[in-house]
């Protein structure tokens, strides 16, 4: 009876090596790594002259209002008859809002005035 975890081999020495001092077999052959990769070198983040670099942030800048402008263009966007209905309703209870209080103001001042020339006679 034979192992049943085993191999059907009987030694593991059985296949034929080499001689002690012999080369090993040869691996497989690699591309050639090119001299040159690219063009001259480049710095990062931009050109290298003053001139250009201010010139490219003011550009960005540019870009980044304008960018900036049309979000806020497009949350401005009118909504409809509905919405310019609660606009103007917001609009009108501000105003009176605004007008009752700049009245009463009026009317606490008038009482003040009048309560300050009771005290003085």
């Amino acid at each position: 009876m034979g192992n049943i975890c085993g191999k059907s081999e009987a030694e593991p020495f059985d296949s034929p090596g080499r001689v002690l001092g012999s080369a090993p077999p040869p691996g497989p052959r690699t591309a050639p790594v090119p001299n040159k990769v690219g063009g001259p070198p480049r710095t990062l983040g931009g050109s290298s002259s003053p001139e250009a670099s201010s010139r490219d942030q003011s550009d960005a800048r540019a870009k980044a209002a304008e960018a900036a402008e049309a979000r806020a263009k497009a949350s401005v966007k009118s909504g409809g008859k509905l919405q310019t209905q609660l606009t103007e309703r917001q609009k009108a209870d501000l105003r009176t809002t605004v007008a009752r209080d700049a009245k009463m103001t009026a009317e606490q001042r008038a009482a003040d005035n009048a309560k300050q020339n009771l005290d003085y006679n």
